[in-house]
């Protein structure tokens, strides 16, 4: 847990806020020598975690069996890790607290600024992270959804299929988690239709980067604002632009994407 390396505390764990309960459920666990704490359920409102959560702040103690500042629901849990100094910071995503991350020490001291500064940025890591989850769930809802969709001609539809492909390509690589980033990717791989018969000599295969280049060109995105969504200077963009026409055998930006259809590898 990057919590532990940058704030240097031997104990680091946490949790997610379970959907429509307000309570967090600790579900990783780093430098713990017992599973006391795996599972435990932290309502809103008690002990650190649940202050935390309540005020969406961080919160620390100094010595946690003997603090007056929260209450003492966790104690047995606490005790049997043998926790001392805690320190408890909420994750928030769009004003809404949406998990808890933790560091200890088994020693009764004060937890420094710095040592809180750090925690507070590992929990805004895992906050980018969770914007990035929620933002891939819509946009695969979005990219499944003109099937069932009414009143949409085929072309609108087909649009909207283009503008959730070029969109989930460019959110893949920001993904951290590896098995939502492979389930991004086969979604991906359904909105593109399948090649018509073409023989081995003139299978395209292109890049995993240059196709990302490709479906934010198919929907009108200029180099720069490509390079804006893929993390890439706009130099980047233009070179894997023109390996990919070059594969493809295109001339223009717009030949590419045809060819890169006519391929099978964009909707």
């Amino acid at each position: 847990m990057r919590l532990r390396r940058t704030t240097g505390l031997p104990v680091a764990f946490g949790g997610l806020v379970e959907p429509g309960r307000h309570q967090v459920r600790i579900s990783e666990l780093s430098g713990t020598a017992t599973a006391a704490l795996s599972a435990l359920a932290v309502s809103s409102g008690n002990g650190l975690g649940g202050k935390a959560v309540a005020l969406a702040r961080p919160c620390a103690v100094m010595d946690y069996p003997s603090s007056r500042q929260i209450s003492h629901e966790y104690d047995a849990a606490v005790a049997a890790e043998g926790l001392r100094a805690i320190l408890a910071v909420p994750v928030v995503v769009r004003r809404r607290v949406r998990g808890v991350l933790y560091g200890a020490l088994r020693t009764a001291q004060p937890l420094g600024d710095r040592t809180l500064t750090a925690a507070v940025e590992a929990a805004r890591d895992v906050e980018q992270s969770l914007v990035v989850r929620d933002e891939a769930h819509g946009l695969m809802a979005a990219a499944r959804e003109p099937e069932g969709t009414p009143d949409v001609t085929e072309g609108a539809a087909w649009e909207r299929v283009r503008e959730a492909h070029g969109a989930l390509r460019a959110l893949a690589p920001r993904v951290v988690d590896p098995a939502l980033r492979a389930e991004l990717l086969a979604v991906c791989a359904t909105l593109a239709p399948s090649p018509g018969p073409v023989s081995a000599a003139r299978r395209v295969r292109l890049t995993p980067r240059e196709l990302d280049v490709l479906a934010c060109v198919s929907v009108g995105t200029t180099n720069a604002s490509a390079g804006d969504r893929l993390g890439l200077r706009p130099e980047t963009v233009k070179a894997y632009l023109r390996s990919a026409m070059r594969k493809l055998g295109a001339h223009t930006r717009l030949e590419a994407v045809v060819a890169a259809r006519r391929a099978g590898l964009l909707p």
